[in-house]
């Protein structure tokens, strides 16, 4: 799999998916699950999660029907006060950013909305990957979140 294209198609996939409000959801793969896809040629983006403000999931990027990229991801809402709606406010504006500073497993290094602001830190490229992504709403942290993956062979 060429890193340059799965890059962009993991860009826009990203931005197509959960980080858009408007986005329809795929049938459920999984008892329970949230699903979205994505398609451009012959590349499919799959993400699958279990929960809300706790949640595991993981995504699978597939090229001609061959699983070839994957990460798998789980986060928490530390702050019981704070609803799940708060989180997807900066945490989806974060996501649909245009940005390459870092890899496009996530957002952005940093990216602030009103009062919010979200930190992503990864280390590794596409082919192999750990980071954590972090919102603190006035200083505070809120939300946290760990994940990993990398290519399928």
């Amino acid at each position: 799999m060429n890193l340059d294209i799965l890059s962009n198609f993991l860009k826009k996939a990203k931005k197509q998916t959960y980080a858009s409000e408007t986005a329809v959801k795929a049938v459920s793969s999984r008892v329970g699950s949230k699903d979205y896809e994505y398609k451009e040629d012959n590349l499919t983006y799959h993400d699958t999660y279990f929960g809300g403000v706790q949640f595991v999931g993981e995504e699978i990027a597939y090229e001609r029907d061959k699983p070839v990229w994957g990460m798998n991801y789980n986060g928490y809402v530390v702050d019981s006060t704070i609803t799940e709606e708060e989180i997807d406010k900066s945490l989806r504006a974060a996501l649909k950013q245009d940005f390459d500073d870092v890899i496009p497993v996530r957002g952005p290094r940093k990216f602030s909305v009103e009062n919010y602001e979200y930190k992503n830190t990864v280390d590794g490229g596409l082919g192999r990957f750990e980071g954590k992504e972090e919102v603190y709403k006035d200083g505070k942290l809120i939300y946290y979140a760990v994940f990993h993956g990398g290519l399928i062979k």
